[in-house]
């Protein structure tokens, strides 16, 4: 199951924070990092402060966007504060290290860090399913990268093991469409709402991005989007039909 944990740190700009983070995974056994668009490389500093987990960052995998990151995962969760401008389904790190459990163990899953000064964009933020919030003292809440990287490392191997030694079984047969599906079918769904006029080309954000909360607050599985693209294509052929009559 660890190994099908992904830990995707996005825009780090300084190397011994890859170093750092690529030590707090190998100690709660994980093991895939993927940085997305790094500004930096990862140096001899980053070797240096892995501290004997140095080949977690040397074979991390680098791509440019966060889609290309978690293209093949069916759980995306970001890290993030607390934010009255971008409602999101909200997880404690205990929860979303008994997710990670669960559901890693059929399908890849990703946790996702953002940049150390400025962390996830909204857009960004708006890929993930659910957003990791950590309970810091609200009067000194200043975690570096690798800290809220071990700290919900360590959720998620405590989650793992509780699993293991209370002998639970892979639980539900559900199937998550993975985050490519998924976004085919926004992209989907944003046509159809074009062409009925529901949403205009001038300000289409606004109502998708309500959309999006909506259907990562109910986590449709893949059989049931497979339902609504089906919904969405019926949509299309009627609106064809009536101009072509």
């Amino acid at each position: 199951m660890l190994d099908n944990v992904k830990v995707v740190l996005v825009g780090t700009s300084h190397s011994g924070n890859i170093g750092s983070a690529a030590r707090a995974m190998k100690v709660m056994g994980l093991s895939q990092m993927v940085l997305v668009d790094p500004q930096c490389e990862v140096d001899a500093q980053a070797i240096a402060l892995a501290a004997g987990a140095s080949d977690i960052a040397l074979n991390a995998k680098i791509v440019q966007t966060l889609s290309e990151a978690v293209a093949d995962c069916a759980l995306v969760v970001g890290s993030s504060a607390r934010s009255r401008t971008l409602e999101w389904p909200m997880l404690e790190p205990r929860q979303c290290g008994e997710k990670f459990a669960l559901e890693g163990q059929k399908h890849p899953v990703a946790v996702v860090f953002g940049r150390e000064r400025t962390g996830l964009t909204n857009e960004e933020l708006q890929r993930c399913h659910y957003h990791v919030c950590i309970p810091a003292n609200p009067e000194y809440s200043s975690l570096n990268l690798a800290m809220a990287v071990q700290t919900i490392c360590y959720e998620i191997r405590v989650a793992y093991l509780t699993l293991q030694q209370t002998q639970y079984s892979p639980a539900s047969e559900l199937d998550y469409p993975r985050h490519k599906e998924l976004e085919m079918f926004y992209q989907h769904l944003e046509k159809v709402l074009l062409l009925t006029d529901f949403i205009s080309y001038q300000q289409p954000g606004q109502v998708m991005n309500k959309l999006r909360r909506l259907f990562s607050r109910t986590r449709p599985e893949s059989q049931e989007i497979n339902i609504l693209r089906g919904v969405l294509t019926a949509v299309e052929k009627s609106l064809s039909g009536k101009r072509e009559g």
